[in-house]
C-alpha cells in the first residue's frame, strides 16, 4: 500500500530525473496548445451550453397539480386542455437535454480518440494535453451535477408519462397533434429509454466509453482503462494533499475534483473487464471513498451514492468487505 501510494504521490511530485510522470492537473486555469486546440474547440462548443442546460433542469417545476386535476376530472375539457398545454412545452425542454446528451455522446469519443492514441501512454497525454484533461472534467463535473438534479425531480418521469399517454389515446382517436413534428414516436422512445435511467447522463457516458473500446479493436483496453484510473488517482492525491488542495483557488474547484474523481471511477468500473473494485484494480477505491467521507455529508451524499447505485462491479463476489462496509 505504501508503494502504491508513493507512486501516486511521484504524479505529482517526482522531478525530471526520474522517469515517472510528474504533472500537476490545473483544472483551473489549463489553456489549449496548438496540437489540442482543433478537438479542444469541438469540444467547448458542446461545454458552453452545459451551464443553461442545468440552470433549466434546475428551474424545471413540473406540472404535476395539472396533471392531478386532469387525471381526477376525466370530463372537464378545459382541464385536460391546461393540463396538455403545461406539459407540451417541458416535454420540448426534456427533448433538449435528451439532444444535448447525443452531443456530450460524441464529445467523449473525440475525447478519449486524442486522450488515449499511440505513441503516447494515457499518463503522457495527460500531462502534455492538459487543456483536453480539464475538458474530459468538465464534461464529468457537468454529468454528475445533472444526473444528482434528475434524480431528485420525478416530476420529469411523471411528466414525460402523461405526455406519452396522452398522445397513445389521441393516436387511437386519430389525431394528430402539433407536438409530435417535433417529438415523434421514435424520439419519444429514445427518450423513455434515457429519462428512464436513474443517472442518464452517467449511463451516456459509460455507453460512449464502452463503444470506444469496442469500436477501437487495435487499441488495447488499457490506453483506456489507463486514463480513466490515472485521473482518479491525480484527483484523490490532490484532494487529500494540503499543499496540492492549498493550490486551488476556490472550494468549488474541491467540488469540481471529487466529482470528477468519482465519475472516472464509474466510467472505469462500466469498461473494465473486472471493474474498479477488484484487487487488482488501479484505483485506490479505499483511498478513494475515504477522501469523500472526510468532506462534510452534506456535499458529498451525492456522489457517494452515485457510487453506491451507479457503479457496475460493487456487489462482485471479489469486492473487499471493507469497501462494502465503506459504501453502507
Amino acid at each position: 500500500m505504501r508503494n502504491q501510494m508513493g507512486n501516486l504521490l511521484k504524479v505529482l511530485t517526482c522531478t525530471e530525473l526520474d522517469q515517472g510522470p510528474n504533472f500537476f492537473l490545473d483544472f483551473e486555469n489549463a489553456q489549449p496548445t496548438d496540437g489540442e486546440r482543433e478537438v479542444w474547440n469541438q469540444i467547448s462548443a458542446v461545454l458552453q451550453d452545459s451551464e443553461s442546460m442545468l440552470a433549466d433542469l434546475q428551474a424545471y417545476k413540473g406540472a404535476g397539480q395539472e396533471i392531478r386535476d386532469a387525471i381526477q376530472n376525466p370530463n372537464d375539457i378545459q382541464l385536460q386542455e391546461k393540463a396538455w398545454n403545461s406539459v407540451c412545452p417541458l416535454v420540448v425542454r426534456l427533448k433538449r437535454f435528451y439532444e444535448f446528451s447525443l452531443r456530450l455522446e460524441k464529445a467523449l469519443q473525440s475525447l478519449l480518440e486524442s486522450l488515449t492514441c499511440p505513441p503516447y501512454t494515457p499518463t503522457q497525454h495527460l500531462e502534455r494535453e492538459q487543456a483536453l484533461a480539464k475538458e474530459f472534467a468538465e464534461i464529468l463535473h457537468f454529468t454528475l451535477r445533472f444526473d444528482e438534479l434528475k434524480m431528485r425531480n420525478p416530476a420529469i418521469q411523471n411528466d414525460f408519462s402523461y405526455y406519452r399517454r396522452t398522445i397513445s389515446r389521441n393516436r387511437i382517436n386519430n389525431m394528430h397533434l402539433d407536438i409530435e413534428n417535433e417529438v415523434n414516436n421514435e424520439m419519444a422512445n429514445r427518450m423513455s429509454l434515457f429519462y428512464a435511467e436513474a443517472t442518464p447522463m452517467l449511463k451516456t457516458l459509460s455507453n460512449a466509453t464502452t463503444h470506444f473500446v469496442s469500436e477501437n479493436k487495435t487499441l488495447p483496453i488499457e490506453n483506456t482503462t489507463d486514463c480513466l484510473s490515472t485521473m482518479a488517482s491525480v484527483c484523490k492525491v490532490m484532494l487529500e494533499t494540503p499543499e496540492y488542495r492549498s493550490r486551488f483557488t476556490s472550494e468549488e474547484t474541491l467540488m469540481f475534483c471529487m466529482r470528477v474523481m468519482v465519475g472516472v471511477i464509474i466510467l472505469y468500473d462500466h469498461v473494465h473487464p473486472v471493474g474498479a473494485f477488484s484487487k487488482t484494480s488501479k484505483i485506490d477505491m479505499k483511498g478513494c471513498i475515504k477522501v469523500l467521507k472526510e468532506q462534510p455529508p452534506d456535499s458529498v451524499e451525492g456522489l457517494l451514492n452515485a457510487l453506491r447505485f451507479t457503479t457496475k462491479h460493487l456487489n462482485d463476489e471479489s469486492t473487499s468487505k471493507q469497501i462494502r462496509a465503506m459504501l453502507q
